[in-house]
């Protein structure tokens, strides 16, 4: 499969741009407001005894006709996708694909993002990585459908993205982030996928096939930079095991202009156009953005040197779930979960305003039986009211520690928050 590449030389610019004066040091910030959620779903145990599944990735389904009865669709990995309504209750469990063979990794859904366009289905349709196969996968949406509302439509004959064989597959550089997007002008859909390990991303248009399957086709990619050149002359590439680069997981795309937000978790946010022509930026970086680091492969951890002082101050390694707060009227904001500390990072949506930062928030324990989220992996937000639940909108988060729970068992889930609650804590 060949793809058009977009040559490294068009990020000169911007690798050279980052050297730019140190910041001046500041106080230390008041604590970040907290946004208790209002319901949780079971926990999944990345277990034998769970089915290997672990919470990663949500998505938020609008049921125009009832809002009460909308959907919240969210990634197990291994244990494939789970359905869920605003009350948080599991109403669909979609299993990932097994192995091809018994040497072969097995399905492993990563991401997953929604895509509405008549020239592919009259229904509504939920993507989603499946990183144990290095493809795109792909359900019709159908609230009364029996026996879920998800329905398998991938193209039988899609394409790997990334891997030339099997055995490429089988070394999991494969497909990871995920962030959908149709282009306003010509009707088109698109997936932009960014690939595990690695800093490239790809750009595929979704295509519907005769048989009402839907596939995809390659366009382009691009490769983010990995190493950077600091203010003080040196050059500086983040920290990972040998033969890591700095990934890409958490995407966002604007729909009003079609700029892309990509998460490079140990260096920052990204924003490009979501077609990948023309040079990325840098919107903000992480705390830890030029700390020396030596991978020691006694403890398969990185030991971090002096801090010179160069990154950001609102985000703490790694950048993860991205998602919009979207405004009618071009307003709204850019939300980013800090997975170091806990935390979620807000900035302005337009980016007229260079996506300047807003404020930030936690989300902390309702009662002793509702904790919070911690270690967030991904987010989805939906302005828009949804029935007597959420009449203000909904933020749906990873929790990568659900709690209470059994220590001998890793759990995980996803929080539900309103919406009205987060916009308020960033606004005051």
């Amino acid at each position: 499969m060949v793809i058009a590449r977009t040559p490294l030389a068009v990020l000169a610019a911007t690798v050279a741009a980052l050297a730019v004066a140190a910041p001046a040091p500041v106080q230390a910030a008041a604590p970040l407001p907290a946004v208790t959620p209002r319901a949780e779903t079971a926990a999944l145990h990345d277990d034998a005894a769970g089915g290997d599944a672990d919470a990663d990735d949500p998505a938020i389904w609008r049921n125009g006709a009832d809002p009460d009865r909308s959907l919240v669709i969210a990634t197990a990995k291994q244990g494939g996708l789970r359905v869920y309504d605003l009350d948080a209750r599991e109403v669909q469990s979609v299993p990932a694909p097994a192995a091809p063979g018994p040497d072969d990794a097995p399905g492993r859904f990563n991401n997953v993002d929604l895509v509405r366009s008549a020239r592919l289905s009259a229904s509504d349709l939920a993507v989603t990585t499946d990183r144990g196969s290095d493809r795109l996968r792909v359900y019709r949406i159908d609230r009364d459908r029996p026996g879920g509302p998800l329905k398998d439509v991938t193209d039988p004959k899609a394409p790997r993205i990334f891997s030339a064989s099997q055995e490429e597959v089988n070394e999991q550089r494969t497909a990871y982030g995920l962030a959908t997007w149709t282009d306003r002008t010509t009707g088109r859909s698109y997936a932009l996928v960014s690939r595990r390990e690695r800093t490239r991303l790809a750009l595929l248009e979704l295509t519907a096939q005769r048989d009402g399957t839907i596939g995809y086709r390659p366009v382009r990619t691009l490769d983010l930079p990995a190493t950077f050149r600091l203010p003080n002359g040196t050059s500086w590439s983040p920290c990972a095991e040998p033969g890591e680069l700095p990934q890409v997981e958490g995407m966002v795309v604007d729909p009003a202009d079609g700029t892309l937000y990509a998460g490079q978790e140990d260096v920052g946010i990204w924003r490009l156009r979501a077609d990948l022509t023309g040079t990325p930026e840098l919107v903000d970086t992480v705390r830890e953005y030029g700390v020396p680091g030596t991978y020691d492969e006694a403890t398969e951890e990185c030991v971090a040197g002096a801090d010179p002082g160069f990154g950001g101050e609102h985000l703490t390694a790694d950048v993860e779930g991205l998602t919009l707060v979207t405004e009618k009227d071009g307003d709204g904001l850019l939300l980013a979960s800090s997975q170091g500390d806990n935390t979620f990072a807000a900035y302005d949506r337009e980016v007229s305003d260079d996506n300047e930062y807003e404020g930030g928030f936690r989300i902390a324990p309702a009662s002793a039986a509702l904790d919070g989220s911690e270690e967030c992996d991904g987010a989805a937000a939906l302005n828009a009211p949804l029935g007597r639940r959420y009449p203000h909108g909904l933020l749906v988060v990873q929790d990568g520690h659900d709690a209470p729970g059994d220590s001998e068992r890793p759990s995980t889930n996803f929080k539900f928050v309103d919406l009205g609650k987060v916009t308020d804590a960033v606004e005051d």
